[in-house]
């Protein structure tokens, strides 16, 4: 079955993590709350791999930053307009 994915890369201090995984714990929350399937946050961890245009390279990471890569699945592209209609109105944030 077909899915739909809005996905993020975005850089980010290291000190920074903790600030950002309380964001992203209420994301989830709001996201799933308004009919969201899946809501995934990862912060990179092994990047330093030899091949391929790796993360870091991409967004030019400075010393100390990390990568947060996440995804929110919907069941298609109408459901994601329906479910960001709904966040973009959240009070909660």
């Amino acid at each position: 079955m077909a899915r739909y994915v809005d996905g993020f890369v975005i850089p980010l201090p290291r000190k920074n993590l903790g600030a950002y995984g309380r964001m992203a714990k209420l994301g989830a929350k709001i996201w799933k709350d308004h009919g969201a399937l899946e809501y995934f946050e990862c912060v990179g961890d092994d990047l330093k791999v030899k091949w391929g245009k790796t993360f870091p390279r991409q967004l030019k990471l400075k010393p100390g930053e990390t990568v947060i890569f996440s995804w929110i699945v919907y069941k298609s592209r109408a459901h994601r307009d329906r479910v960001n209609a709904k966040v973009m109105k959240e009070t909660r944030a």
